[in-house]
C-alpha cells in the first residue's frame, strides 16, 4: 500500500496537500500520485529514468515530484529562473525524457524541450496544443490503480551553477536519500525521518531547491503539507497562524524580510505553533539570527553544507546562543578540518581553508564530470564547498570568508563566471571580474568590476545591465557596475576574488 492510500484510509476527512489555488485530502492526492506514477511507469525513460520538473511552487510541482519518485524516477528540479537555452543544456545533459511545466516556464520550458529533443511535456492549468499535454489530460489518461511499488528508488539529480559558465550535475546524497532497494523500503524509511512525528509543514522557498522540495515530500511520512508561492513575509506568518504550521526551511533573506515588518503586523499572528525551523543557504547575521530567536523562540536548527554532500554541519538555538555565528560542529558522516595554504591543519582558532572528511569516501561527485568532482578534493573523501573560517576549542565551525568564487545572494548560490562570459562579449568591455559585494537583505549581491576597451567612452551602466538580463536568467545578472582600471591580473592571468572583495566587506559582517 503507497503512503496516501494509507493515509486516505486512516485520515480521511484531512487535509493532505494545499497551496493558494487549491486543497486536496488524503484520497484525492491518492489519485492524483497514482496517476502520474502509472504514466511514467509506462512511459520510456531511458537507461537513467531521467524526468525533470521546470514549474514555480504549487501543488502540481509537488505531484510530479512525488510521482516521479514512487516511479522510480530520477527527478531533475530545474531553476523556474532559467532562460530556454539555459534550461535546455540541463535537459540534455541529464538526459531527461519527460518534462512537466506550469504556466510560469511555459514558453520557456516548451522551448527548452524543442532543443533538448524532448517529446513528452506536460503543463498544468494550459491548453494542449502540438507537442504539449494539458496536465488534466495527462491524468485522465493513465490509470488511478495502486502502482507497483518493487522497483528500486533513484535519486534526485541536482544542477548548480558553474564555475566555469556550466551548471554542474549532482546526485542527491545518500545523508538526504531515505534510501532503500525498492520504493516500499524508501517510503517506510521516510516514516523515520525526524520531520514525520511532527505536524503540517510550510513550503517557502522555491521548490527546485533540496530544502524546500524534501520539505515537500514529507508528504510521504504522513506530515500536511501548505505551499506557498513567491516569498511575501505577512503571508508567511498567515499561513503559519493559520495552518498550525509546526515545521518549515527558510534562508537568512526570509528573516531578514520578516524583521522588517512593522512591529503590528508582526505582532497579528500566533507563531507558537513552530517546533522546528531549519535554516539553511547561508550564514545568518548575528544580530539577524539572535532577533529571530528572540521572536520565534528556540525552534531553529541551522544546516550547514551544499547539494553535492548534504548537511556537514549542525547547530540548535541553544548552542548558537553559546557560539554566535557558528555554523554548527560536524555531524557524521563528517569531520571538519582547516587546513593552511599547503594543506596542513592549524590550531584551533586559526583562520583557515575549510575542509571536510567524508568517512564513507565519498565526498562529492559530479555528473558526468570526473574532472570536476576531482578538483573539489585535496585526498579521496577530503573535499571543500570553498570558504574559508576556523574552529574554536569545542570543534564548532565559523565561516568567515571564501576563497572560491561562488556567492551567495539570498540563498541561491551564483557563480560569478556565467555573468564574465556574457560580459566579456560587450564591444565596450577589455575585461571584467565579478565578485560578491555587501547586500542589506540578501547577504550579499554580484558587482561587476569592468575594464573599458576605450576609457573615454563611458558606457551607461543600466544600458550594460539590460545588455546582460536579455542573454542571462536575472538572478545570474550583476546588479551593480563600477568602471575601473585594473581587475588584479597576475602574470599567469588569474585573478584573486578575494582581494577584490576585501575594500567592499571591511567592517561588515559576512552573511
Amino acid at each position: 500500500m503507497t503512503f496516501a492510500r494509507q493515509y486516505a484510509a486512516t485520515r480521511a476527512d484531512e487535509i493532505a496537500i494545499r497551496d493558494e489555488r487549491v486543497a486536496l485530502s488524503w484520497g484525492e492526492l491518492d489519485d492524483v500520485l497514482n496517476r502520474v506514477c502509472n504514466a511514467l511507469l509506462a512511459t520510456d525513460l531511458g537507461d537513467q529514468r531521467r524526468i525533470a520538473v521546470f514549474a514555480e511552487n504549487g501543488v502540481e510541482t509537488a505531484f510530479a515530484n512525488m510521482g516521479g519518485l514512487i516511479a522510480g524516477a530520477s527527478v531533475v528540479p530545474v531553476n523556474f529562473h532559467l532562460t530556454a537555452e539555459e534550461a535546455a543544456y540541463i535537459l540534455t545533459d541529464s538526459d531527461t525524457r519527460v518534462l512537466f511545466l506550469s504556466p510560469e516556464t511555459l514558453d520557456r520550458g516548451v522551448a527548452a524541450a524543442r532543443i533538448a529533443g524532448i517529446e513528452q511535456v506536460v503543463a498544468w492549468r494550459c491548453e494542449p496544443s502540438e507537442g504539449l499535454i494539458a496536465w488534466d489530460d495527462y491524468l485522465a489518461a493513465s490509470d488511478a490503480a495502486e502502482p507497483p511499488t518493487d522497483h528500486p528508488p533513484r535519486p534526485n539529480l541536482l544542477y548548480t551553477s558553474g564555475t566555469t559558465g556550466r551548471p554542474k550535475g549532482t546526485e542527491l546524497p545518500p545523508t538526504m536519500f531515505a534510501g532503500g532497494d525498492t520504493i516500499a523500503e524508501h517510503l517506510e524509511n521516510m516514516n523515520k525521518m525526524p520531520r514525520a512525528s511532527l505536524g503540517a509543514h510550510l513550503v517557502v522557498g522555491p521548490m527546485y531547491h533540496t530544502g524546500p522540495l524534501s520539505g515537500a515530500r514529507s508528504l510521504a511520512a504522513g506530515v500536511p503539507c501548505v505551499i506557498l508561492g513567491r516569498f511575501d513575509a505577512e503571508n508567511t506568518l498567515k499561513s503559519i497562524a493559520e495552518h498550525r504550521i509546526e515545521t518549515t526551511v527558510m534562508v537568512p533573506t526570509h528573516f531578514v524580510r520578516l524583521l522588517a515588518l512593522p512591529d503590528e503586523i508582526r505582532a497579528k499572528y500566533d507563531v507558537s505553533s513552530l517546533v522546528n525551523v531549519g535554516h539553511t543557504g547561508a550564514k545568518c547575521p548575528v544580530d539577524v539570527k539572535r532577533a529571530m530567536i528572540e521572536w520565534w523562540g528556540g525552534v531553529f536548527f541551522d544546516a550547514y553544507g551544499a547539494s553535492e554532500v548534504g548537511t556537514t554541519c549542525l547547530i540548535t538555538s541553544e548552542e548558537w546562543l553559546q557560539h554566535p555565528g557558528s555554523v554548527g560542529k560536524a555531524i557524521p558522516p563528517f569531520t571538519a578540518l582547516v587546513l593552511d595554504d599547503e594543506g596542513n591543519e592549524v590550531p584551533a582558532g586559526t583562520e583557515g581553508r575549510l575542509y571536510f572528511k567524508d568517512a564513507t569516501g565519498r565526498g562529492v561527485v559530479y555528473h558526468n564530470d570526473p574532472e570536476k568532482s576531482a578538483a573539489a578534493h585535496i585526498a579521496p573523501g577530503v573535499f571543500t564547498l570553498g570558504e574559508i573560517g576556523y574552529m574554536n576549542e569545542q570543534g564548532y565551525v565559523f565561516i568567515t570568508d571564501r576563497f572560491s568564487d561562488m556567492i551567495l545572494s539570498g540563498g541561491v548560490n551564483i557563480y560569478p563566471a556565467e555573468a564574465e562570459q556574457v560580459l566579456i562579449e560587450h564591444d565596450a568591455v577589455a575585461d571584467v571580474a565579478c565578485i560578491g559585494v555587501p547586500h542589506p537583505e540578501m547577504g550579499e549581491e554580484l558587482k561587476a568590476l569592468i575594464i573599458l576597451e576605450h576609457p573615454d567612452a563611458l558606457p551607461d551602466s543600466a544600458e550594460m545591465l539590460n545588455w546582460v538580463r536579455d542573454r542571462l536568467s536575472h538572478y545570474k545578472c550583476p546588479r551593480s557596475i563600477e568602471y575601473v582600471d585594473s581587475v588584479g591580473r597576475n602574470t599567469m592571468g588569474k585573478i584573486n576574488k578575494r582581494k577584490l572583495r576585501a575594500p567592499y566587506w571591511e567592517g561588515v559582517e559576512r552573511a
